[in-house]
C-alpha cells in the first residue's frame, strides 16, 4: 500500500472563519492524551492475547471522554481489505534505521473510538505467513520503533502518555528516553511499559548496536546485559512504569523461575513495577450474539448451550450424550501451557465418563501426541491441530469444563473467555490464572483450582468438577455464577487510567 501523495489525497484546507460569521463560543477541555505502541491489535491483526488487550483495552479507555486515546501500529500485508479499503492515508517521510533511510508511510482509521495509526513499509510488514519469526525482526521492529515516535511528531499527536507493549515497541522507550529527550515535546512525555510475557526479550547480538539501532553510547549501560542487547531490560530501566498484566505475575517475575534471566533487572525497579489483571472485550464474546454459536443463550437462559454442546459433538464426531462432561482444551502447543500435566494422567481422564476436545497449534512433539491420543480413544477424544477462531468459539459454548493447567500464564485471557460461555475453568494457581479463577468451596468461587504442578492433583480438581457436574443442581448454580462474573474492562480501565493521571 505504498502511495506517495498527490493533490487527492492531501487533505484539504479549512475555511478561515470570516468577520461576518458568527461562531458559538467553544468550551475547551484538556484531554489527556494516550499513544498506544503495540506489533498487533484486534480486530486488524491478531496472533494471541496482545491483540486482544490492545484492541479491547484501548476501546474501553476510549469510552472515558477524559482521554484521546490512539494505537499505532504497522501496516501488514495480510490485514483484511475490509479494513484497509476504509483507511486513510496522510504522510509520508523517512525513518533512520542505523545508517539507512528507510520510506514510512501513515495511514489512518478510527475504529470504536480509537484512532488507530498504520505505519507501512511494504519491505518490512508485506510478508506471507506469521507476522513474527523472520530473521531481520530486530530490524523490522526498530524501524517500526523510531517511525512511530517520528509519527507522533508529523502528525503533533504527541501524548502524556505513551504506552508501549513487549519486546517489539521496547525500542520506543529507548529511543524517546534517551535519543530523543532534547525535544521539550518529547522531553514531557511519561511511559508505561507493559510486560505481557517476560520469555520473548528481544535480545540481538551487540554488533547491531549502533549499524542497526542507532543507539548512542551514552545509554549502553541500559541496554546491555549479558554481553547481549537486550531491549526489554533496556525499556525496564528507562520507563516511567512497568506494568505487567495480572498481580500475581508482577510478584512472580521478581524469581529466577518465572524471570527468564531478568530477575535482577525487575527486582532492581520493584518500586516502578504494578501488575493490572487484563479483561475481555464481552461484546464481541458474547454468547447472546455471536454469530459463530450453533445457538445463542444468556445466564437467564441456557437452553442454546445444550444444543451448542450437542452439535459440537455431531461435528467432531463425539457421541452426542448431555450427561457426558466434554473437557476442552483451547491452547497453543507449547510447553509452559502445563500439557506435560495433561500428557501424564491422559489415560486417567479418558478412563472416566468423559469426552476431550483439544484445539491448537505449536510444537510437533505436542501436535503428534494429541493427534495420536484421538486415534487411540476414538469416539472419545477428538483433537484439531490448527488456529480457528471460529470453531474455538464453539468449543467455548459446547464445552462444560475449560483446562488451563499452565506452568505459567502472565495472565491468560481463555479462562475467562470460557467463563463467559458458561464453561468452568479448571486451572493451575499461577499469574492471571490465580487472580482470576477462585476454588469453588461450599457454593463460593468460580471454577477449581490446584497449586503444585503436579498431575495427580490437577487430576483430583479436575474430577472434582466432573463430579459436580452430575449433581444437576449445584452444577446450575455454579454455571450461573461462573457466566455472570465479570471479567470486563470495566473496573480495569479505570485502574489505567488512574494510572496515566498519577504519571
Amino acid at each position: 500500500m505504498q502511495v506517495k501523495p498527490d493533490a487527492k489525497t492531501l487533505p484539504a484546507k479549512k475555511k478561515s472563519a470570516s468577520k461576518k460569521d458568527k461562531l458559538p463560543e467553544i468550551k475547551i477541555v484538556q484531554k489527556k492524551r494516550i499513544v498506544f505502541l503495540g506489533s498487533e491489535a484486534a480486530p486488524f491483526i491478531a496472533t494471541g492475547g496482545l491483540a486482544d488487550v490492545m484492541g479491547s483495552l484501548s476501546k474501553a479507555l476510549a469510552k472515558n471522554k477524559d482521554f484521546e486515546i490512539s494505537v499505532i501500529l504497522p501496516l501488514y500485508g495480510n490485514i483484511s481489505s475490509e479494513f484497509t479499503s476504509k483507511f486513510e492515508y496522510l504522510t509520508n517521510f523517512n525513518v533512520s534505521v542505523g545508517w539507512r533511510w528507510q520510506y514510512a508511510g501513515i495511514f489512518k482509521y478510527k475504529y470504536e473510538g480509537v484512532n488507530f495509526y498504520f505505519i507501512d513499509n511494504e519491505y518490512y510488514f508485506k510478508r506471507e505467513g506469521n507476522i513474527y519469526g523472520f530473521y531481520d525482526d530486530g530490524e523490522r521492529f526498530a524501524f517500526f520503533s523510531r517511525a512511530a515516535l517520528d509519527t507522533i511528531a508529523r502528525l503533533n499527536i504527541y501524548p502524556d502518555v505513551l504506552h508501549c507493549n513487549d519486546w517489539q515497541t521496547a525500542a520506543s522507550v529507548i529511543y524517546l528516553k534517551g535519543m530523543y529527550f532534547g525535544d521539550e515535546n518529547f522531553r514531557k512525555i511519561k511511559t508505561v511499559f507493559t510486560i505481557h510475557n517476560i520469555e520473548y526479550q528481544g535480545i540481538f547480538d551487540m554488533n547491531c548496536y549502533s549499524d542497526l539501532f542507532g543507539f548512542s553510547e551514552s545509554i549502553r549501560n541500559y541496554i546491555e546485559y549479558n554481553d547481549c542487547i537486550n531491549l526489554m531490560k533496556g525499556a525496564i530501566e528507562m520507563t516511567d512504569v512497568v506494568s505487567t498484566v495480572s498481580p500475581t505475575y508482577a510478584e512472580e517475575i521478581k524469581q529466577p523461575f518465572f524471570a527468564h534471566g531478568l530477575s535482577d533487572i525487575i527486582n532492581r525497579n520493584a518500586n516502578k513495577l504494578c501488575g493490572i489483571l487484563n479483561g475481555i472485550d464481552v461484546d464481541y464474546y458474547n454468547p447472546l450474539t455471536d454469530t459463530a454459536l450453533f445457538e445463542n443463550y444468556s445466564y437467564k437462559n441456557m437452553s442454546g448451550k445444550a444444543r451448542c454442546k450437542a452439535e459440537l459433538q455431531k461435528m467432531l464426531g463425539l457421541p452426542e450424550r448431555s450427561d457426558v462432561p466434554i473437557i476442552a482444551v483451547i491452547s497453543r502447543l507449547v510447553s509452559h501451557k502445563g500439557l506435560d500435566l495433561i500428557r501424564g494422567v491422559a489415560d486417567d481422564i479418558l478412563s472416566d465418563d468423559v469426552q476431550l476436545i483439544v484445539l491448537g497449534k505449536g510444537e510437533i512433539g505436542y501436535e503428534n501426541y494429541f493427534k495420536g491420543l484421538a486415534a487411540s480413544y476414538s469416539g472419545k477424544c477428538a483433537a484439531i491441530i490448527t488456529y480457528n477462531q471460529d470453531l474455538s468459539r464453539k468449543i467455548y459454548s459446547g464445552a462444560d469444563i475449560f483446562l488451563m493447567p499452565s506452568l505459567s500464564e502472565p495472565c491468560g485471557l481463555s479462562q475467562m473467555i470460557a467463563s463467559r460461555y458458561g464453561t468452568v475453568p479448571v486451572v493451575r494457581e499461577t499469574g492471571g490464572l490465580n487472580d482470576s479463577i477462585k476454588p469453588y468451596v461450599n457454593g463460593e468461587g468460580n471454577g477449581f483450582t490446584f497449586r503444585d504442578y503436579n498431575a495427580h492433583d490437577m487430576l483430583f480438581v479436575l474430577r472434582q468438577a466432573e463430579n459436580l457436574f452430575r449433581d444437576k443442581v449445584s452444577w446450575q448454580k455454579l454455571l450461573e455464577k461462573v457466566i455472570q462474573y465479570d471479567f470486563s474492562w470495566k473496573n480495569q480501565a479505570k485502574i489505567y487510567e488512574n494510572l496515566y493521571k498519577n504519571l
